[in-house]
């Protein structure tokens, strides 16, 4: 057993290859490994190691995983898009063992009922997933407690630290306007409600938890199971087949980003019970289509020979569209996110004592929010009837808020003073986009349309421009609201009632907008609506005649012994962070595993 960047001979054959050691894929070697010591598994990551990485473990540093010179997070431009005011979008997926749980902001946030039934997929109902979703957690939060578990490896809290009177003032503003407050949002079921936003980070020592640390790293270390191997720093080319389109192993090499010296000649695994991909929706589609599994067109124009035509590979990508706005604040200098980088504090010191502001993210309290009925009018009729139609429920929220006591994102684009953020971004965008390969070869680029605002009927952008007010007016509301930041905001006109109010003297708590102030909005979201980190559903599940890639078991249609297991098998978006759903995947797709190969049920060391 080991972690390994070079694989030694005693793991060139295996029963299990789990490609791709992100949130999902760390969760199945971990239960596969602990319910049978006689399987042999190897799970292989293209990214580094993350064990005690102060970058990963310490939730206060987070953002330096998305620096520009960052390896642990895989930066991808999308193609140039008229409705995104011509520009290219960015879209990033985590590169490191624990995958996007080792970088991402560490919200705690779970899908609402309707979501998980919207899949409508037998054994993936609410009802069937929640004790998937029960049992990857301990849950240290309020609330009744009925729908969260409490044995699991991953905690849920407020780590050792919040910011508690940046989490009240904004939930004060919330229900000023009329919003619940509420114990537990994360119950499936409550809406248009604010609530503390927990996070993933232990309540003892503040530490991150992702799916590395809490499931892959134990067994790992406890020399009690030496049928499991990780190799880190290798990019799988492909899968391997026989004439029976029987997954037979993987082709890899090593990344030359983190090992330049050691060659890029191919190398191979074999695996005698199954594969499983999960390198998430930005790479399993490559995979497979490098593999010869996707649209015959585009396989058959690169000359790569069709071992399964799967016209849904790379399509119905999805995302949550992000928008967010910082503000001047009267908060405390100290109490802010950036003192922690800043220099306003020692982060020398802090590292070296752990101290207990290191396990805050900045974000202390959210909310999942609906539109009034007077709101949804002024959107249009459009906007009304696609309302009426798909938001009936009241489980369905339009949008999640939440507030950062700072700057989300690089403080560098700011000068040294204090800010909060509110951000926002839409549950249940209809865009779509694509993600496809170029060539035949791991270092051709891929084609990639994010699709956003792209929906013919314009719900999206009208969603958006519900959320710019609506934040606002949250903002206004908010006592330490110090004023507004001109590049945070559209260029109204001049002589508009929306202009901006640069100081906090009695901000108007309520605005009436124009039709040029809503041209205005409309374009400023054009200009700088982006990517949630949230890429979902390119290897969706559904049947073949709804552009599906694999079964409710996960087997890719019209192959033996090959599964997908992350993000990507999504046929619906969800309304949170998906940290939550990837982990639940992971736990559901190890459980399906141990019972198609006859290991009884999974279990947790």
């Amino acid at each position: 057993m080991g972690l390994y960047n070079v694989l030694p001979s005693i793991a060139h054959e295996v029963d299990v290859i789990i490609v791709g050691g992100g949130t999902a894929g760390c969760v199945i070697a971990s239960r596969l490994s602990d319910t049978s010591p006689e399987l042999s598994i190897l799970i292989i990551e293209s990214g580094p190691n993350n064990y005690n990485v102060p970058e990963i473990v310490h939730p206060a540093l987070y953002r330096a995983n998305f620096s520009p010179d960052t390896k642990v997070a895989r930066f991808i431009f999308g193609n140039e898009e008229k409705q995104l005011a011509n520009r290219r979008p960015l879209v990033v997926t985590g590169s490191v063992l624990g995958g996007g749980s080792s970088v991402n902001g560490l919200i705690y946030a779970r899908p609402q009922k309707d979501d998980l039934d919207s899949w409508n997929a037998t054994g993936w109902s609410a009802e069937g997933l929640l004790p998937y979703l029960e049992k990857f957690e301990t849950y240290h939060g309020p609330g009744n407690g009925t729908s969260h578990g409490f044995t699991g490896p991953v905690n849920v809290s407020s780590g050792t630290y919040s910011g508690k009177e940046v989490e009240k003032d904004f939930e004060t503003a919330l229900k000023t306007l009329g919003y619940s407050g509420t114990a537990d949002l994360q119950d499936l079921v409550t809406n248009d409600a604010v609530s503390t936003s927990l996070r993933y980070a232990s309540p003892r020592n503040g530490k991150r938890q992702d799916s590395a640390h809490a499931f892959l790293h134990p067994l790992l270390q406890d020399g009690c199971h030496p049928n499991l191997h990780v190799l880190v720093e290798s990019q799988v080319i492909r899968v391997v087949f026989d004439n029976e389109n029987q997954a037979t192993g993987i082709q890899y090499r090593p990344n030359p980003t983190h090992q330049p010296g050691n060659g890029t000649a191919s190398r191979s695994i074999k695996a005698k019970k199954l594969v499983v991909l999960s390198a998430g929706s930005l790479g399993s589609p490559s995979i497979l289509e490098r593999s010869g599994i996707g649209d015959s067109d585009i396989l058959e124009g690169l000359g790569i020979p069709i071992i399964q035509a799967l016209p849904g590979v790379g399509h119905d990508l999805q995302d949550h569209l992000r928008a967010q706005w910082t503000y001047k604040s009267s908060i405390p200098p100290l109490d802010t996110f950036e003192s922690i980088v800043d220099g306003r504090r020692n982060l020398e010191q802090l590292l070296a004592t752990n101290d207990p502001i290191l396990s805050w993210n900045g974000i202390d309290s959210s909310s999942k929010l609906r539109p009034t009925e007077q709101e949804v009018n002024s959107l249009g009729s459009k906007f009304r009837d696609i309302w009426d139609r798909d938001f009936s429920s009241k489980n369905r929220p339009l949008a999640i808020m939440l507030v950062i006591a700072g700057i989300l994102g690089a403080p560098t684009s700011f000068p040294t003073s204090s800010y909060f953020t509110i951000g926002s971004f839409a549950t249940y965008p209809y865009s779509r986009g694509h993600i496809h390969i170029t060539g035949p070869g791991i270092d051709d680029g891929v084609n990639l349309t994010t699709g956003y605002l792209g929906d013919s009927h314009g719900f999206d952008l009208k969603a958006q421009v519900w959320a710019y007010k609506k934040q606002r007016e949250i903002a206004r509301n908010m006592h330490f609201f110090a004023g507004e930041i001109p590049s945070q905001h559209p260029n109204f006109p001049s002589n508009s009632n929306a202009t901006l109010v640069t100081d906090s003297n009695n901000p108007p708590k309520e605005t009436t907008y124009t039709a040029d102030d809503d041209a205005a909005i409309e374009q400023y979201v054009r200009e700088h609506i982006g990517t949630a980190y949230h890429s979902l559903g390119s290897c969706k599940m559904a049947p073949l005649d709804r552009m599906g890639v694999v079964d409710e078991k996960l087997n890719v249609h019209g192959t033996k012994r090959l599964k997908v297991a992350d993000l990507s098998i999504a046929p619906e978006n969800i309304s949170g962070n998906t940290n939550s759903a990837a982990l639940m995947i992971g736990e559901k797709a190890a459980d399906i595993i141990v019972k198609e190969l006859g290991l009884g049920s999974s279990s947790y060391h």
